[in-house]
């Protein structure tokens, strides 16, 4: 059950990134991973194919301030960061790649703090 799972997200990943690839007209792409215990985003530019930032629960300052990486607070938290990361990269629109996830819980938090941020997308 957990391989199949598994493998519908990573179809529904395929799905979205092929949609993001026909509209994102050269932006940059947030790419959101979410496990049980942490959440990871990045932002990725995909035209010269490398990361440009990311922000994780893993960081050291994140874990210090949460209790739990695994909740709406600590996706938030890494949401803010990577806003503030993406400033001062000089990246201000992104296309967002929920990554075969639900838009809800976490993953929509972590949007909804990016964009206070001041990411568009």
């Amino acid at each position: 059950m957990s391989q199949d799972r598994h493998k519908a997200r990573e179809v529904r990943s395929a799905r979205i990134r092929y949609r993001i690839r026909q509209v994102a007209d050269k932006r940059m792409r947030l790419s959101v991973f979410r496990s049980a215990k942490h959440i990871y985003a990045q932002i990725i530019d995909d035209v010269q194919g490398r990361t440009v930032v990311s922000a994780s629960t893993m960081e050291k300052e994140v874990r210090e301030q949460l209790k739990s990486g695994g909740n709406k607070e600590a996706a938030a938290e890494v949401g803010k960061i990577l806003a503030a990361k993406a400033k001062t990269a000089n990246v201000g629109k992104v296309v967002f790649d929920r990554s075969g996830y639900l838009y809800h819980g976490r993953v929509k938090t972590l949007a909804d703090a990016a964009r206070e941020g001041g990411l568009e997308f």
